[in-house]
């Protein structure tokens, strides 16, 4: 008898909560004019993007005015750094093990960076973070709230207090809605796709008091508005999203830890297999590990198969193949790895059948190269 596909690759996109196909198709019929202008569609689509910003502002414990939709999360990380930057071309700090989209923004803006490693858990020290930004003189530092290929948690609270003042962007892209926002920051940066809400949203709060400007050629380059026009009926279906994964993350997020700690037991026990990151300080739904003698896309191909669909961690990106740099900060293996992360409505069931095949499947492959 054949089984239903189980997505297994929460981490990349969260399927459509609920909650934001409720209110997507409800939106869209209201929410499709330019909510700048001054005509009764336009008035509509304004007071629903109000309805959005107040919505995640709510649940995210900020000001409605300090919060601003993006076209994705890449997108809210590159204006919330880029709009942070000193004038002077002051160094930016930041982990070994951020999203591409930090080291790619940094590139762009042609400033010059210090990168500061992390342990064998992908973690790094807020004393050193904080010691080589009064090293570099930094305008700013930028650190992840959690780690988008490992799940390990940063202590970002303990940096923000040893930085001082130094402005701090924390990229939630991976956690926000999973986890409430640490204290300290100057910035944060989501992508709605990670909780559930529609691609092509992202969100960016900057505090009131932090010395932003847009970065990108805008109307009034001070003003703290959406960049472009706004996708009014995905703000609101991401707002929707984020609130009820908000009520519901401790329920979820307690079934879903409860899981993963199963995956972890059971993968512990195939030989040469290793787990990557911090086994209990980390990200409810998600875990990588690394099989020995095993190709990472081969594993994910044959896994795919089986019905089960999963990520490689052993490319930062599937088109480049490159060797994940996270990875390769930690001292991982770079070179077999799968991350497996858990949809709100995964269940116990999904789980055991997928720790039922994993074994059988990297045996098969090690065969394939006479191990």
């Amino acid at each position: 008898m054949s089984h239903p596909a189980v997505y297994l690759d929460a981490a990349s996109a969260e399927p459509l909560h609920p909650a934001a196909r409720a209110v997507l198709g409800a939106a869209s019929t209201r929410g499709y004019a330019d909510p700048r202008r001054l005509h009764g569609p336009g008035r509509d689509a304004r007071l629903l993007l109000d309805n959005a910003r107040e919505v995640v502002a709510a649940v995210l414990g900020v000001r409605r005015d300090e919060v601003m939709f993006t076209s994705s999360g890449s997108a809210a990380v590159h204006a919330g750094l880029l709009g942070l930057l000193p004038s002077g071309g002051a160094p930016v700090v930041m982990t070994a093990v951020e999203h591409q989209s930090v080291p790619d923004a940094t590139a762009w803006a042609g400033v010059p960076t210090r990168v500061v490693e992390v342990d064998r858990a992908g973690r790094v020290d807020a004393g050193s973070i904080a010691a080589a930004a009064r090293e570099e003189s930094a305008g700013l530092v930028v650190v992840q709230q959690a780690n988008h290929e490992v799940g390990t948690l940063q202590p970002v609270d303990a940096v923000a207090e040893a930085l001082g003042d130094v402005p701090l962007l924390v990229d939630a892209g991976a956690s926000m809605g999973r986890l409430p926002l640490p204290p300290g920051w100057t910035a944060v940066a989501g992508s709605a796709r990670k909780w559930g809400g529609p691609g092509g949203v992202g969100v960016l709060v900057v505090r009131r008091s932090a010395r932003w400007r847009h970065p990108f050629p805008a109307p009034d380059r001070t003003e703290r508005a959406d960049h472009g026009f706004t996708d009014v009926p995905g703000a609101l279906a991401a707002a929707a999203a984020l609130q009820a994964v908000a009520a519901e993350r401790d329920e979820v997020g307690g079934r879903q830890r409860a899981m993963i700690d199963l995956v972890r037991e059971r993968v512990a026990s195939i030989p040469d297999v290793d787990l990557v990151g911090d086994p209990v300080d980390r990200l409810p739904h998600l875990v990588t590990f690394s099989c020995l003698y095993v190709d990472g896309e081969a594993l994910v191909s044959a896994l795919d198969r089986h019905g089960f669909g999963i990520a490689s961690g052993s490319a930062c990106a599937v088109d480049t193949r490159e060797p994940s740099r996270v990875l390769a900060a930690m001292g991982a293996l770079t070179h077999g790895n799968v991350r497996l992360s858990l949809t709100r409505d995964t269940t116990q069931s999904d789980v055991e059948r997928f720790l039922d095949v994993l074994p059988g499947v990297v045996a098969d492959l090690r065969a394939e190269v006479a191990l």
